[in-house]
């Protein structure tokens, strides 16, 4: 593992990263497939909510691969638009899911067994200024996140179409 420099000032150790051929690796894809599977069955009523946070189902395809893929992550809801996060919890890499949707921005999300069609965008940076206070309050574990990287979380308006 590899030390930085905290916000501090003081050297912490950042999270380890999963090797994608290690059994944390392949440990997170299965509660990730199990927890879609427990969602989809459920129609969002198991699998739904994460303390207070609401969680979607983002159904969307490999950069690379063009593969499909299903990702649960937490939501805010802003007008017609969803509102999510990529924070890794904390890592200092982005998610997968946050660079397949800039190569396939048309993906469908799956809110407690509805599936509609949105495009995601990346929000600019006066509407991650005004939305973070809302997005804080909801899953205040954002605020823990931050004090792990120094890296800006990405925040994607998945917007109807």
């Amino acid at each position: 593992m590899e030390a930085k420099k905290g916000l501090a000032g003081k050297f912490t150790t950042a999270m380890p990263q999963p090797r994608p051929d290690g059994p944390l690796f392949f440990l997170a894809k299965l509660m990730t497939k199990m927890h879609v599977a427990l969602y989809r069955l459920s129609k969002g009523r198991l699998g739904g909510r994460m303390d207070a946070a609401r969680l979607l189902v983002l159904h969307h395809r490999g950069a690379k691969t063009g593969q499909p893929r299903a990702t649960p992550v937490i939501y805010l809801e802003d007008g017609p638009n969803l509102v999510v996060v990529a924070s890794m919890g904390g890592q200092d890499v982005n998610p997968a899911w946050y660079h397949n949707l800039r190569a396939h921005p048309e993906i469908e999300v799956d809110i407690r067994g509805q599936r509609r069609p949105v495009r995601a965008r990346l929000a600019t940076a006066e509407e991650t200024t005004a939305l973070w206070p809302q997005l804080s309050r909801m899953w205040p574990a954002f605020e823990d996140y931050k004090k792990r990287t120094d890296r800006e979380f990405p925040v994607f308006l998945l917007e109807p179409r």
